[in-house]
């Protein structure tokens, strides 16, 4: 009969390490690898990620009460747009509809694009710096609310990792920063690049 004992080796601050935890960390990597391939493969996914996206997200996820509220800033190269309550820079997807108001990012388009949910209340938004009778919700297809700017379903980018940052400006030619208005925001002359 064979001997089947696993070697365990002691790493350099004294931890037993065995085989089984690279297959594990080859696991997670593969796993990762597929879901970014993911974003771009489906055709509601509203395209693909940036050509370098960061391994992972530190940006908070947008919860019913973190989105209620809109308001302006000042962006330096965009101009004014609208964000979230946190500061965090709302987008519109141009393959959405404004009339009547639908959303079309779900799935994994909608990890990387986390919707800008509408408070759980039922109340309206609170905004600062935007006409309220701009602002609406539409309900996505699993149920939930979604806040509009004039009827444009608003987004999050899950790589702005600060408030303020812009980075999912433009991307692939469809998602843009939303103005106060909810028309396009587009850079200006003398704005730095990204």
């Amino acid at each position: 009969m064979r001997n089947t004992r696993r070697t365990r080796t002691e790493g350099p601050t004294g931890s037993v390490r065995g085989p089984g935890r690279l297959a594990v960390l080859a696991a997670a990597g593969l796993a990762a690898a597929a879901l970014v391939a993911g974003c771009g493969s489906s055709a509601s996914s509203g395209g693909s990620p940036p050509a370098n996206p960061p391994a992972s997200s530190s940006a908070p996820a947008v919860p019913g009460t973190a989105a209620a509220t809109l308001r302006t800033t000042n962006d330096a190269r965009l101009g004014t747009v609208v964000t979230d309550s946190a500061g965090f820079t709302l987008y519109r997807f141009d393959k959405d509809s404004a009339t009547p108001p639908t959303a079309t990012c779900t799935g994994d388009c909608a990890t990387l694009w986390p919707p800008a949910a509408a408070p759980a209340d039922g109340t309206t938004a609170t905004v600062n710096g935007v006409d309220a009778k701009l602002v609406g919700t539409v309900t996505r297809a699993d149920g939930t609310k979604q806040l509009t700017l004039a009827g444009w379903p608003l987004y999050r980018y899950a790589p702005d990792h600060n408030p303020g940052d812009t980075k999912g400006q433009g991307v692939q030619g469809v998602w843009f920063a939303v103005t106060p208005t909810g028309d396009r925001a587009a850079a200006t002359s003398g704005g730095s690049g990204y």
